[in-house]
């Protein structure tokens, strides 16, 4: 039991909540009432699957955030720590590397490969992006804040993006695609700024 604790206080588990609320209301409050009608019969298949790849590549990304950690963490906080302390180092490593692989996974579940594979590569370079935060961004103010406010705000333009091509939307695409592309910047600018 102490092992499941110290798994989910790892992966941050009140952050991946907020993530998947976040995901399901601008699923169901903006899409779904935009596009009622014509809504796609898998799309409630390919949102879940989605999703679990936002929570899981997230979870990767707060796993190897304190792998990076430990020193510091010994010093500031050593009653907090999990890994090295409950959890071994060598298995943080390798959680991470198999949440980063299954989200990556249910990404290519979640959308038609051929037509969405930059979607794909987006997520692949969102891990690549938390490991080099990890590593090197967090320790400069500037860009370690930018990484982050995009990764949140992705958390909203991937759903946007697995709906709709953005030719569509800044093009010569439907009234409804005008509208969700601006509903989907303004609310993942939103995300970016808090």
């Amino acid at each position: 039991m102490r092992l499941i604790a110290a798994f989910l206080k790892l992966v941050r588990l009140p952050n991946l909540f907020f993530i998947a609320l976040t995901q399901f209301l601008f699923q169901s409050c903006i899409y779904y009432p935009l596009y009622k009608g014509s809504i796609p019969p898998n799309d409630s298949l390919h949102f879940i699957f989605l999703l679990l790849a936002s929570l899981l590549i997230a979870a990767a990304g707060y796993i190897i955030n304190d792998y990076f950690d430990i020193n510091i963490d010994e010093v500031n906080k050593p009653d907090k720590m999990v890994v090295d302390k409950v959890i071994h180092r060598r298995w943080a490593i390798a959680w991470h590397f198999m949440l980063s692989t299954t989200g990556l996974l249910f990404t290519i579940l979640a959308l038609p490969f051929f037509q969405k594979w930059y979607l794909v590569l987006a997520n692949i370079i969102c891990v690549a992006l938390l490991w080099f935060y990890s590593t090197n961004f967090k320790k400069s103010l500037i860009v370690g804040n930018v990484v982050i406010s995009f990764l949140t705000a992705w958390t909203i333009l991937i759903i946007f993006f697995s709906k709709v091509n953005l030719s569509d939307a800044i093009g010569a695409g439907a009234v409804d695609h005008h509208k969700f592309f601006r509903l989907a910047i303004l609310y993942a600018g939103f995300a970016f700024i808090i």
